[in-house]
């Protein structure tokens, strides 16, 4: 299929993560990427090359894969650019958090016996797979709420399975909160210029020293969840409270306007390393009835530190879309590094997918026609957002396939193709 039909975002973005690869592999990724947009069914690594055309060079299909793999911090930053605009230029909101991904077999790399942080309902309380620790930067869309565009995620290896890589591949342990701070590092050094301020709101397992302490050098002000049995200390010289108690704030969560009861004073916590910001929410039927929250900027008000918290929700969603829409985690392979690569493609083809939609109005993105009955008013769904863009792709390969006097040759190629991505 050809590429020259794109719409401008994908062409451009795919070129520029085809610069960072060594031309061999970098030939291949553009098709790479636009067999993964276009692949149906379980999205197996066989299943992009079929839908991209590839078929006979299935071995260096694997290799570019790997290739991904090994090169995810300068291929990340290629998406970063290209998401740039969705972003608020005053203060960068990134989110943390980490998710598995279960596989099966003796002989794939990397992946061991993880706690299961969804539980079916049998209860398994471990899986067995891979566990993606992930960065994503939040932008906040006028009508459609938060959105979660991922960055790049690391493989966490636990120490006990490090032994079982081969030797060219092994590496050295890392713990999720190290990999997170590392994360924070690269975020630092490619986008902290472009932003005045820099956020990150994290999982309530990432409040912790290693990554609070690292994130206080990395220039980020943190807000997550705080333990209820923290130790928080007072000030050495209290800041003046002009009231107490419970106070009501308005504030921007899960996009609707809403009233929250909070309680906001000013503490010393050891792990981070100085004063925070603390904020309890009143919330019925929460053991005691109040939820606490924490932010590293004692000047931040408790409506930021709300929206922040509120908003890393987003990072969830992203991942229970990234693997039911576009497969993450069923690609089959067992190489640690295509591993990585799969699933940074995927996360890539989220992020591209929502910068894409962006701006466009919701009659272009959601298609009913064939549901006369859904009827009800509501906002596009992540997949909605991948079927528009495959019919912008396809409507653009017809009509170059149609322009002009249509030759026999172009017509049978056109049918083929439609053909296969519709069987």
């Amino acid at each position: 299929m050809s590429l020259c039909h794109l719409p401008a975002l994908l062409s451009c973005a795919f070129a520029q993560l085809a610069s960072c690869l060594d031309p061999r592999s970098a030939v291949r990724l553009p098709l790479l990427l636009l067999g993964i947009l276009l692949a149906k069914g379980r999205r197996t690594v066989t299943s992009w090359f079929r839908a991209c055309g590839i078929t006979d060079e299935y071995r260096r299909g694997y290799a570019t894969v790997a290739a991904v793999g090994r090169r995810t911090d300068w291929l990340a930053t290629r998406v970063l650019h290209a998401t740039e605009p969705l972003l608020p230029h005053g203060r960068l909101l990134a989110g943390i958090d980490d998710t598995p991904t279960p596989r099966y077999g003796p002989c794939v790399e990397g992946a061991g016996v993880h706690h299961n942080p969804s539980q079916g309902p049998a209860g398994e309380r471990f899986v067995y797979g891979h566990v993606w620790v992930t960065l994503a930067a939040l932008a906040r869309h006028p009508q459609r709420g938060a959105t979660a565009l991922p960055l790049q995620a690391q493989l966490y290896v636990r120490r006990a399975d490090l032994p079982k890589l081969p030797p060219d591949r092994r590496r050295p342990f890392a713990t999720k909160l190290e990999l997170a701070a590392g994360q924070l590092h690269w975020l630092r050094v490619w986008a902290g210029h472009r932003f005045r301020e820099r956020w990150v709101a994290a999982d309530g397992g990432y409040a912790k020293r290693p990554f609070l302490r690292a994130a206080r050098r990395e220039g980020f002000v943190v807000a997550s969840r705080l333990r209820k049995d923290a130790a928080l200390w007072s000030v050495p010289e209290p800041p003046p409270r002009p009231c107490a108690g419970w106070q009501e704030v308005e504030c921007a969560l899960y996009g609707e306007r809403v009233t929250k009861r909070v309680k906001s004073f000013v503490a010393t916590w050891r792990p981070a390393g100085g004063a925070v910001r603390v904020v309890l929410v009143r919330e019925e039927g929460q053991p005691g009835g109040w939820v606490p929250f924490f932010c590293t900027d004692p000047e931040a008000t408790a409506a930021e530190v709300l929206e922040a918290v509120a908003d890393r929700t987003a990072l969830e969603q992203t991942f229970k879309d990234a693997k039911e829409v576009w497969g993450a985690g069923q690609q089959q392979v067992r190489n640690v590094h295509s591993s990585v690569g799969c699933f940074n493609l995927c996360l890539w083809l989220y992020s591209l997918a929502e910068a894409w939609a962006w701006g466009r109005p919701e009659q272009d993105l959601v298609d009913r026609s064939a549901s006369p009955w859904d009827n009800k008013p509501r906002r596009p769904s992540h997949a909605d957002k991948r079927k528009a863009l495959q019919r912008e792709v396809l409507r653009g390969e017809i009509r170059e396939a149609l322009c002009g006097r249509p030759t026999k040759r172009k017509i049978r190629a056109l049918g083929r193709l439609l053909l296969e991505l519709a069987g």
